[in-house]
């Protein structure tokens, strides 16, 4: 009998071994297959500490928003961050300052010489004009706007504003304006800047002046003087991270989705790239000027840490996508049931946009919708803050003349 129990203990001791390791597995499997909880929009911290940070954080900036340079995305950046700081913002009276005459501060909505208020951003559509900017803004404003090559944006102009510009329209398509714009293109005639020298245009010059290299050079130095940076739309993440730099601003301030873009186009020949570029030999000065003093800039950031940075932002890019979007690619905006976040509709190409998440969690989901928003509904939305019991208007004529309330209906 007592070596019958003796017996029975070991058994028993294995047992209890089977028993636990199986409770253990059904744990570890319960682990595995559970449930991840959804994720959500953390947003990072800044790579060095605010107690050793060598600089503060700008909050006071000027960004000249040129015509089809991938502006409406810094715009969305600066929306949100001016929104994120409660920030004042300069705004249109309607949609932008009475465009394309030169600016004033009596068309900023509210302003009074009298009783002058304090701005933070003016960043909406304009004919720059230096002298009225610097009567309304601070006098330690970061001021910045952005170029592209003018062959392209020559191509994106056609496309958007071909039933605007007088040119444009006369033209019976672009190849036959490549080959003779002159024969098309009239000084004065209706909204004719937006096909010869635009940037120049925008930046406050005639675009009609002959070109001389001694006037396109001091011109460059105007444009110098004014700025403290150019950016470049064809090195758009380069850009973002010296802006991030001069800023003082965090990673996630400088990450945006493209907004206002339209799908693929042909990609132009050479020879039409060098035509574009001689007939808007003004704009193209300045790229080839501004192209140097910006790659001057990376080389002092440093070349290696440039890299760095921007596979950092790419990255951080491809996270929120990943966090807030449906897809990683941009639709058409009738498949966009939102209304708050679908873009605006206007000339030849149908604009893209993006759609957010239904399932995420509030805060996240406001975060995301916050950088998919267009400019047209976020300008409103600042509007409503700064001015809540004042009236909205959306009457201001729109690129055609035609009213942008009545374009959005």
């Amino acid at each position: 009998m007592r070596l019958l129990q003796f017996c029975r203990l070991p058994i028993l001791g294995i047992g209890l071994l089977v028993l636990m390791a199986i409770g253990f597995t059904i744990q570890l499997l319960g682990t595995h297959f559970q449930k991840r909880p959804p994720q959500t929009f953390t947003v990072l911290h800044p790579l060095s500490s605010p107690s050793i940070r060598t600089c503060r954080p700008k909050s006071h900036i000027v960004f000249l928003k040129t015509h089809k340079t991938a502006g409406s995305t810094i715009l969305n950046m600066l929306h949100r961050y001016g929104d994120r700081n409660s920030l004042t913002f300069a705004l249109p009276q309607k949609y932008q300052f009475n465009y394309p005459n030169l600016f004033h501060g009596r068309r900023v909505k509210g302003y009074n010489e009298l009783n002058k208020p304090t701005y933070d951003i003016l960043c909406h559509h304009m004919r720059f004009n230096l002298p009225e900017v610097r009567k309304l803004m601070p006098a330690d404003s970061f001021y910045f706007t952005i170029l592209r090559d003018p062959a392209t944006l020559a191509e994106s102009s056609f496309s958007y504003y071909r039933l605007v510009s007088s040119a444009f329209k006369k033209a019976p398509n672009f190849k036959a304006f490549i080959a003779h714009p002159s024969h098309y293109y009239k000084p004065g005639e209706r909204s004719n800047h937006y096909a010869h020298n635009l940037l120049w245009f925008d930046l406050g010059f005639n675009p009609d002046t002959p070109f001389r290299e001694a006037l396109a050079k001091a011109g460059a130095r105007v444009v110098e003087g004014a700025f403290h940076l150019v950016l470049l739309s064809e090195y758009f993440d380069e850009s973002m991270v010296l802006l991030k730099e001069e800023l003082c601003w965090d990673l996630d301030d400088v990450v945006t989705f493209k907004l206002n873009t339209r799908e693929a186009s042909t990609p132009l020949e050479k020879r039409e790239i060098d035509r574009l570029r001689a007939w808007n030999t003004l704009d193209w000065y300045l790229y080839i000027y501004f192209n140097h003093t910006f790659w001057e800039k990376v080389d002092r950031f440093g070349r290696e840490k440039m890299d760095i940075e921007v596979r950092m932002l790419k990255k951080r890019r491809q996270q929120l996508a990943e966090i807030c979007l449906e897809g990683l690619n941009p639709i058409r905006a009738d498949q966009i049931t939102e209304e708050g976040i679908k873009p605006f509709q206007f000339g030849q190409d149908k604009i893209l946009g993006w759609t957010v998440k239904k399932d995420l969690e509030p805060k996240t989901r406001a975060h995301c919708v916050q950088m998919v928003t267009p400019e047209l509904q976020y300008k409103d939305i600042l509007d409503a803050r700064q001015f809540p019991q004042g009236v909205r208007s959306g009457s201001e004529p729109g690129p055609a003349g035609t009213s942008v309330k009545h374009l959005k209906s």
